[in-house]
């Protein structure tokens, strides 16, 4: 073991794609009654649509922007022309996102539209069936009956617009628009997933602007649910010779595909020892000094990801072989020449993975 120390120069990690956005939440407005209403019919609104985990953003008929990695934006309609279906359709999930702007007068709102089934014609079909991924508990909410009526706007939507995730859109787009995904996904995977109280399994309403749920339960005094965040730990380890630790999870499709240590947060743990547990638990390895980078919102559900970067007091592998099924220490050059001959592939540009390998890489890549 040498005397240098990797993390002796090592500092915050600059940029992280999913939390560079500039909105204003505006969190003092989101109890205040008609406030969606209000914004919809305000002509600097603007409304954003998310469905099943995408973000819908114009249509490329030619399909040229999957080749040519062209920019991505948002597909927006203007809020006075969607007040209507917003407030007519129980199907709909309105959620204020804030606003924006020199004066903080351009707002931004966020319809899921996720329980709207459209049939190739384009014809509303309702509430899609448990069996279809919308929960199990779907069929069995009587508040939200099939739609019969014509649901204009979000009916065609589905067919209108491309529709991408948050991992293929976030490199791609400008800093707002990507905080503006990031949080449309997140309140929307919530949402969801929860459709009744945890505590006492009566139904649930969206209140505050979609930034939480009311347990409709008056007997058990109507409690007041907020998003679920899943605190995980994501680490850099670093050698004495400055060697990275890449390691491939089980879980993972892709064979190639080798990234940083990453665990959630247990019960009653710390983030040090949680990422101190982590890589013992999957690669054997005992950690020493552990610093801070940076975190970042990873709505897939609903992680927060905190990453470190850690000195390894020990060298010698012993993957768990259970979740981690090949462990290596990789000098640049070692990586480099694995990531030429197609041999390793890294996580995508929206991870905050990836930016840390770059961070120790000392270069894009």
């Amino acid at each position: 073991m040498g005397l240098f120390s990797p993390l002796a120069m090592t500092q915050a990690l600059p940029f992280l794609p999913l939390a560079q956005g500039d909105i204003d939440y505006q969190v003092s407005k989101r109890a205040q009654p008609g406030l969606i209403e209000e914004v919809l019919q305000d002509p600097n609104t603007k409304v954003m649509l998310v469905s099943d985990g995408l973000i819908a953003i114009p249509k490329d008929p030619a399909g040229l922007r999957q080749h040519s990695g062209a920019p991505m934006r948002l597909a927006t309609i203007p809020g006075n022309y969607a007040v209507h279906d917003v407030l007519n359709h129980r199907e709909v999930l309105p959620i204020f996102l804030g606003s924006y702007g020199p004066e903080s007068n351009e707002y931004a709102v966020a319809v899921d539209i996720s329980r709207i089934s459209v049939d190739p014609r384009g014809n509303t079909r309702g509430v899609l069936p448990d069996a279809a991924n919308t929960g199990a508990d779907a069929a069995l909410d009587e508040s939200m009956p099939a739609n019969k009526a014509s649901l204009s706007i979000f009916a065609h939507a589905k067919q209108q617009y491309d529709w991408v995730d948050l991992r293929t859109f976030a490199p791609h787009a400008s800093a707002r628009q990507v905080g503006q995904a990031t949080t449309a996904i997140a309140l929307s995977n919530w949402h969801t997933a929860q459709r009744y109280c945890p505590t006492c399994g009566s139904r649930v309403e969206s209140v505050l602007s979609g930034w939480a749920q009311r347990c409709t339960n008056e007997s058990d005094g109507n409690r007041l649910l907020f998003p679920r965040v899943e605190p995980a730990v994501i680490v850099a380890i670093v050698d004495g010779e400055d060697r990275l630790l890449m390691q491939h999870n089980r879980a993972w499709n892709d064979a190639s595909l080798f990234s940083v240590t990453a665990g959630f947060v247990e019960a009653g743990e710390n983030l040090e020892h949680a990422c101190r547990r982590e890589a013992m638990e999957e690669t054997g390895i005992r950690l020493g000094e552990v610093k801070y980078l940076g975190s970042q919102p990873w709505p897939f559900p609903a992680s927060l990801m905190m990453a470190f970067k850690a000195q390894a007091l020990s060298t010698e592998i012993h993957a768990d072989g259970d979740e981690t099924t090949d462990v290596r220490w990789m000098s640049r050059e070692q990586l480099t020449h694995a990531l030429i001959a197609g041999e390793m592939s890294l996580p995508g540009k929206a991870s905050i993975a990836r930016h840390m390998i770059q961070e120790w890489y000392g270069q894009e890549i």
